[in-house]
């Protein structure tokens, strides 16, 4: 339940993350509180996976998760660059999301 916790908490910050490109700083409410509110969820989330779950090992998956997802989205909706060294390093980061959850064990 953890790891679903985890994975969704991190769903939620690439929400917020994303969300904040379309606050402009901010500074338009309803895109505002969108972002405040999965920022909330997001780490609510978070602190209850890591009562389970070893809190550096959720630290690094959540950002990676955020990571990955955020990086993504801005190639897909914000026109960013998808080279082939950005794209193979988003792919590193998901074989180290990917790795401490293997290496966790029971956890």
């Amino acid at each position: 339940m953890s790891w679903y916790l985890l994975f969704v908490a991190g769903l939620f910050e690439i929400c917020w993350a994303i969300g904040l490109q379309y606050s402009d700083g901010l500074s338009k409410p309803v895109p505002t509180v969108a972002t405040v509110v999965a920022l909330g969820i997001s780490m609510v989330l978070l602190a209850r996976a890591i009562e389970d779950l070893p809190v550096g090992t959720a630290y690094a998956v959540w950002t990676g998760i955020g990571a990955v997802g955020t990086a993504s989205l801005g190639i897909v909706l914000f026109d960013e660059p998808a080279t082939l060294a950005r794209v193979a390093f988003i792919g590193v980061i998901v074989v180290g999301i990917v790795g401490l959850h293997l290496v966790s064990g029971g956890h």
